[in-house]
């Protein structure tokens, strides 16, 4: 008698192969979500996101750290829902725009468990985060200072107590990542390098209104070692004394069978506490981790049809999406894997390309699949991060839906763009 078997773990936890070979996520049969609401679209496992969420507070309070917060970093995924889901499970949220502040408003984080980072935030995303007085505004440049302070002396801030600010410090720290996604060099365009940090806090000492909190550093992302976390703690452990520490994300996700695991949330969270306490912070005071991808990537998936197959000097897939619905394998060469819905283990080596006008429009380069016809559903894993968020309407093409799955049961959080949309913000 056949029966369901469960799949590697860059799918959503709890995913599984039906006795009739189909993939479901969620409970939920990822054909049948593919008929019902169309492809391309991404698929969510909502008990997914709860459970990476609920470990990474469980790990902070098992590695002895008394005020610790787990702040989302909300650019890998800011979908209303997927916002509400980590605000609902007491978590923070990181916001790099007014755009996304807004949205983690809207989503039900009060004020005070929002941070605001931003390298070149403009004067009325200063004044947005002023007027609701968030947790904490991470201050970027000496610039942003002068900005800062003008905006306080006109009245900016409504509420009468000051406003706390960190210091986000490049610590020269960088891990093994891609270039495009690593802010921890010296050279980065990101924060204060060291030998400017005190003249850039005595500087924030000296506006009235601001209170300097503590220190910042995110080093980059798709980090799969443990050494540069522990490397920027003992760098902003030089800095002095402070009541709080944001050490960032970074934390990387896994994104093929073939690719080794990167370290667990109770790995990484248990390494950050240590090298913090072994650093100077005590368990009393403030310390904040901003995963993104860590909490969100492998909760989705991306369904796909398959439109036409090829076979010339390779053997190409085409689906009905590409990089308007996932850039990273274009943009920064990242590696994902793919699977026929319904036959998961392949044994044809295919090319599985986008329908764009772009010949780099190439989703996986090499990958198994088995006998890909038209008609077909495809599923690439592990795209909660980046993928929506990256999304675009190159080629005319709308954005795909958010489908949130728990318990078997489906249900729409974002829709699909219609060709209306598309046209929506043209001025006649």
């Amino acid at each position: 008698m056949a029966t369901e078997t469960s799949v590697c773990d860059v799918f959503p936890l709890g995913s599984r192969l039906s006795e009739r070979g189909r993939l479901q996520v969620g409970g939920c049969d990822t054909i049948e979500l593919a008929r019902e609401f169309g492809t391309p679209a991404y698929v969510v496992a909502e008990d997914d996101l709860r459970a990476r969420a609920r470990a990474f507070l469980a790990a902070g309070r098992a590695a002895g750290h008394d005020e610790f917060h787990v702040v989302f970093a909300s650019k890998a995924f800011p979908c209303t829902a997927v916002l509400a889901v980590f605000a609902n499970e007491g978590l923070w949220c990181d916001v790099a725009s007014g755009g996304e502040l807004h949205l983690a408003l809207r989503a039900g984080f009060s004020p005070e468990r929002i941070v605001v980072h931003g390298n070149a935030k403009s004067e009325a995303e200063l004044r947005m985060a002023l007027r609701h007085r968030v947790a904490l505004i991470v201050v970027d440049n000496f610039d942003e200072i002068d900005r800062l302070e003008r905006l306080l002396a006109e009245g900016a801030a409504t509420d009468r107590s000051a406003q706390p600010v960190l210091v986000r410090v490049t610590p020269g720290v960088s891990g093994d990542t891609n270039a495009k996604i690593s802010t921890g060099q010296a050279d980065s365009k990101f924060g204060f390098v060291i030998d400017q940090i005190d003249r850039a806090l005595a500087r924030m000492r000296g506006v009235a209104g601001l209170e300097v909190r503590g220190l910042h550093a995110h080093i980059g992302s798709q980090l799969l070692t443990l050494e540069p976390f522990r490397a920027t703690a003992a760098a902003l452990g030089k800095l002095g004394a402070f009541p709080v520490w944001d050490l960032g994300g970074g934390l990387g996700a896994r994104y093929t069978e073939r690719q080794p695991p990167p370290p667990t949330i109770e790995e990484y969270v248990g390494a950050v506490v240590q090298a913090a306490h072994a650093n100077g912070l005590g368990s009393g005071q403030q310390l904040l981790l901003e995963p993104g991808r860590a909490l969100c990537a492998n909760a989705a998936v991306t369904l796909y049809t398959v439109e036409s197959v090829r076979r010339n000097v390779s053997h190409w897939v085409a689906v009905d999406g590409g990089m308007s619905d996932n850039i990273r394998p274009m943009l920064y060469g990242a590696v994902i894997e793919a699977h026929v819905a319904d036959r998961f283990h392949g044994s044809t080596l295919c090319a599985l390309a986008g329908k764009h006008c772009e010949s780099g429009d190439v989703l996986v380069r090499e990958v198994l699949l088995d006998d890909p016809r038209p008609g077909d559903v495809v599923v690439t894993p592990a795209t909660g991060a980046y993928g929506y968020a990256m999304a675009s309407n190159y080629n005319g093409l709308p954005r795909p839906p958010v489908i949130f799955c728990r318990d078997g049961e489906a249900r729409v959080v974002a829709r699909r763009e219609s060709f209306e949309d598309l046209a929506a913000r043209d001025v006649p």
